[in-house]
C-alpha cells in the first residue's frame, strides 16, 4: 500500500480519570498471591506496568470517543461537513448494533452522505480505520475522514480477577496475567488529502503500510462470553502470553523486511518508531528482533497499560507534545494485534 496524497493532521486523545496502580490489583489478589507464594511486585517487575487508567463506572464509551474527537475537530478547524466518513474501531463497543460510530457521528452533526461505520481489528483497529479513511481518500472518493475509538479495561480486569481468586490454579494465573495491564483511553485521528483549509501545522503525511497476518494462531488471546448459567454469560479474556509473543514477534520481524523493501529504506532510514504499547517483555523482544536501537521508541506503558487500539496513537500524540517526533522524520507505526495481524505504517513527520 503506498498514498501520495493522504494527511493525518490530528491525533487528539482523552485518557481516562481514574488512576489505579499494579499494587492495588496485586493486593486484590492477596489469596492467591499467599497460596504460590508470589511476592508482591510480581506483576510490575513482569511488565513494567505501575498504574494504569480507568473510565468511572458507567461511563459510555461513545462519550470517551466524542471528547476526544471535538478535540480533534477543534484543533484543526476542520468542518465537520467536510467529514467524508467517521469510523469507530474499538474493541469495546456501546452495543452489538447500530455502529458505535453512528451515536458520534450524530452527536457530531455530520452530513448526510458520510459513511459511518464500525471496524473491528483487535489491538490494530484504529490501524486499520486509519488505512481504511486513506484508501478513500487516495481514491478521490473523500476529502476527511475521522477515526475514534475508546476502550475501557475496567470491567473484564475486575471479572478477571474475581475468577482468579474463584480458580485458584497456576494456569490459570499465568493465562490472566495479560488482562491485568488493561488501560482505558480514547482518541481520534483527523486524515485529510491536503487541500482543506485548517488552523493547524500538523501535516503528517502517510507514505505506506505494510500488513501481514497468521491466523493459524486466532486462539492465542481471547476475548468474548461464556456460558454462566441457563440464559446467563460471562465475559472472560484468556492469553498464552509465551506463546502468543513468539509468534507476535516471527510475524513482525516478516513484517518489518517487507515494510522496508515496500519502501526502500533500511533500518538506519527510520528516525522513529512508535509501537503498540504492550508491556516491557514485549517492547525489548520487539525491537531487538527489528534492529530497532530502544532510544528511537518512546513508550508510555509504564504509566498507562495496555489500551487496546488507543495504545499506538495515544503515544504518537505524546510523543509529539513532548518533542520525541520532530518535523521531517522517517516514523514507523508498529502494530501487533491478536489474530495474529501486524500492521506497520510509514509517515513523514
Amino acid at each position: 500500500m503506498k498514498y501520495s496524497r493522504v494527511f493525518i493532521n490530528s491525533l487528539a486523545y482523552e485518557l481516562a480519570p481514574e488512576v489505579v496502580s499494579t499494587s492495588e490489583l496485586e493486593s486484590r489478589l492477596a489469596p492467591l498471591y499467599k497460596k504460590f507464594s508470589i511476592p508482591m511486585g510480581q506483576l510490575a517487575a513482569l511488565t513494567g506496568i505501575t498504574e494504569r487508567r480507568w473510565w468511572p463506572k458507567g461511563h459510555r464509551l461513545s462519550d470517551g470517543a466524542l471528547a476526544a474527537a471535538h478535540k480533534a475537530i477543534d484543533e484543526t478547524g476542520v468542518k465537520v461537513s467536510d467529514l467524508g466518513a467517521v469510523v469507530y474501531t474499538g474493541v469495546c463497543r456501546d452495543q452489538h448494533e447500530p455502529a458505535t460510530a453512528c451515536r458520534i457521528a450524530a452527536e457530531l452533526g455530520v452530513s448526510k452522505d458520510t459513511a459511518i461505520y464500525d471496524i473491528s481489528n483487535a489491538c490494530l483497529g484504529v490501524l486499520s480505520g486509519i488505512l481504511d479513511i486513506a484508501n478513500r481518500i487516495e481514491l478521490g472518493q473523500i476529502k476527511a475522514g475521522l477515526v475514534v475509538s475508546c476502550e475501557s479495561a475496567r470491567h473484564i480486569v475486575d471479572i478477571t480477577i474475581d475468577n482468579m481468586l474463584a480458580d485458584q490454579t497456576m494456569q490459570n494465573y499465568a493465562q490472566s496475567l495479560a488482562t491485568l495491564t488493561g488501560g482505558s483511553g480514547a482518541v481520534a485521528v483527523l486524515l485529510t488529502d491536503g487541500s482543506l483549509p485548517l488552523r493547524t501545522d500538523r501535516q503528517h503525511q502517510l507514505l505506506g503500510a505494510s500488513h501481514l497476518s497468521a491466523p493459524e494462531h486466532h486462539n492465542l488471546c481471547q476475548w468474548g462470553l461464556q456460558e454462566a448459567g441457563l440464559h446467563l454469560y460471562r465475559e472472560f479474556m484468556r492469553t498464552d502470553g509465551v506463546t502468543l509473543l513468539k509468534e507476535g514477534v516471527e510475524l513482525a520481524r516478516h513484517t518489518w523486511s517487507d515494510f522496508l523493501e515496500q519502501r526502500d529504506w533500511v533500518v538506519e532510514q527510520v528516525d522513529k518508531v512508535i509501537c503498540h504499547q504492550v508491556g516491557s517483555a514485549n517492547r525489548l523482544k520487539v525491537l531487538n528482533a527489528l534492529n530497532i536501537p530502544q532510544e528511537k521508541e518512546f513508550p508510555t506503558y509504564q504509566l498507562l497499560g495496555n489500551m487496546g487500539t488507543v495504545s499506538l496513537p495515544v503515544t504518537a500524540a505524546m510523543a509529539h507534545d513532548q518533542g520525541f517526533l520532530k518535523k521531517g522524520d522517517q516514523v514507523s507505526f508498529l502494530g501487533i494485534g491478536s489474530g495474529l495481524n501486524c500492521m506497520m505504517l510509514g509517515i513523514k513527520w
